[in-house]
């Protein structure tokens, strides 16, 4: 072989081979991007050829489709698409899809690998295309009273079963109606897209899961008295001194409790006396003395700086990194530059009341075929160790102690031993307050761990704080939890 014909040959070979890895990394490493790629509309339009599955929520249908006649075949249609709309999201040849919708769209577009062998007999019969049925685990129930108990607040709710990690409600406020957004008059849609796009309340936005995160205020407080107890180095009766402020190490900024007063009459007071009082002072003394890693390290343990998906993913809750230890004090009660979601608090709570045992967060219980063969289900999945368990026992109890009779009193049941936290989160010179609870009960086994951020003051002006706004409302979805 000649010296020109061993060149072609190379440069045959070498086309040939990157055609070969790029053909598969399209078809294989990027076939999921791709797919769920809201810009892929040739997908989105082929799949109107086929009668998209619906979700279901509690045997309640919350997306189906509905024959129009039209080039389409079908539209979809949300029964009660306000309530439902962080959950089912929408799905629309012209803006893509969201939610249970886009991100289970291969099952309910019927063009699962696991619906082939249903999609070849279904052409041997001669039946007509249809996707499979989406099973969450919403209980309508507790989505109603939870969008009830919001009302014209912006905010978020998120429930969840402890021992599972199932979801069982989902709110966000405002909303927004994906039956507009479902629609087949493309400029209609497009109009409308545009219009809750420049919204300032930003109705598309999911507060429940990430939208523009909120600090947690003094709701953080549990997971400093986790990073605490997890060191071994301190208990629930551990001492702090008790002045009324503390000047920040380093920085001319000083600390003060709620009150503007002490934490108690005494020079001293425990852990658990602050964690009950809700005051910033001994917690910003406790954030330095473990450090910024040991915090970050616990928050991490219980979901934060880490992808979270439900299946769809969910923001990404913040705790920073590097800091100095005035910033680490101000983190001791939520603050500075600490970031969060309900879903995170919610997962954080159901941790503590589940001895420990983080569970994998999900909106899916089961997908069903045609003939109502299984053909996906969801299986209980631990996601972390997050505390040991004598651990998780005093830390309850010191939430226990915070709601029975402190500062988070607000999410009170008779007779029932509610374990939480709220929290009053500061945005900023003069800006509207972040409002918090977070919480699980029963506090000794618990059914229900939830997380209700309201922003906006909750439409009180600066005279309102997370007992008073956010404490109520958790008390609400945790009463329908444990009444069913």
């Amino acid at each position: 072989m000649n010296r020109e014909l061993r060149r072609v040959s190379i440069v045959v070979l070498a086309m040939f081979a990157a055609l070969f890895l790029s053909t598969t990394v399209i078809q294989v490493a990027q076939a999921d991007a791709l797919r769920l790629d809201s810009r892929n509309t040739r997908a989105l339009y082929d799949s109107y050829d086929t009668e998209r599955g619906p979700i279901l929520a509690g045997g309640t249908v919350i997306a189906q489709s509905v024959p129009t006649g039209d080039q389409y075949a079908f539209q979809r249609q949300y029964p009660q698409g306000e309530l439902y709309a962080p959950v089912t999201g929408y799905f629309n040849p012209t803006q893509g899809s969201a939610g249970i919708e886009r991100y289970m769209n291969d099952y309910l577009s019927g063009t699962s690998n696991s619906q082939f062998l249903d999609t070849i007999n279904r052409i041997i019969a001669g039946q007509a295309p249809k996707g499979a049925a989406v099973e969450v685990t919403i209980d309508p129930v507790v989505q109603q009273v939870a969008f009830d108990a919001l009302g014209d607040r912006q905010g978020g709710v998120v429930a969840i079963e402890p021992s599972t990690g199932r979801i069982l409600a989902m709110v966000s406020t405002p909303t927004y109606d994906p039956n507009v957004l479902a629609s087949h008059d493309s400029q209609a849609v497009i109009d409308e897209y545009k219009a809750l796009q420049a919204d300032d309340l930003k109705p598309l936005s999911n507060r429940a899961t990430s939208g523009d995160m909120n600090p947690p205020g003094s709701s953080f407080k549990i997971i400093v008295a986790a990073a605490a107890l997890a060191s071994g180095k301190y208990t629930a009766d551990s001492e702090f001194p008790n002045p009324v402020s503390l000047q920040l190490p380093g920085s001319s900024s000083e600390v003060f409790n709620w009150t503007r007063a002490a934490c108690g009459p005494g020079e001293t007071v425990t852990l658990r006396e602050a964690l009950r009082q809700s005051c910033n002072v001994p917690m910003a003394e406790l954030a330095i003395q473990l450090g910024d890693d040991a915090i970050r390290e616990q928050a991490e343990k219980f979901g934060f700086n880490s992808e979270v998906s439900v299946p769809f993913p969910a923001g990404k809750s913040i705790y920073p990194s590097g800091l100095d230890d005035a910033k680490t004090g101000l983190t001791g009660f939520g603050q500075y530059e600490v970031r969060t979601t309900p879903l995170q608090m919610a997962m954080t709570s159901a941790a503590i009341g589940n001895d420990g045992e983080l569970m994998a967060p999900t909106l899916v219980d089961r997908v069903t075929g045609r003939n109502l063969e299984v053909l996906s289900s969801f299986e209980p999945e631990v996601m972390a160790e997050t505390l040991d368990e004598e651990s998780c026992v005093e830390l309850t109890q010191m939430m226990v102690n915070s709601v029975s009779d402190g500062q988070s009193n607000g999410a009170r049941i008779e007779g029932v031993d509610v374990a939480g936290k709220t929290g009053t989160a500061q945005n900023g010179t003069d800006e509207p307050y972040s409002l918090w609870f977070t919480g699980f009960a029963p506090a000794e086994n618990p059914e229900v761990a939830v997380a209700v951020v309201v922003e906006n003051d909750g439409n009180l002006g600066h005279h309102s704080s997370g007992n008073i706004v956010a404490a109520p409302i958790a008390k609400k979805v945790i009463e329908a939890v444990l009444n069913k």
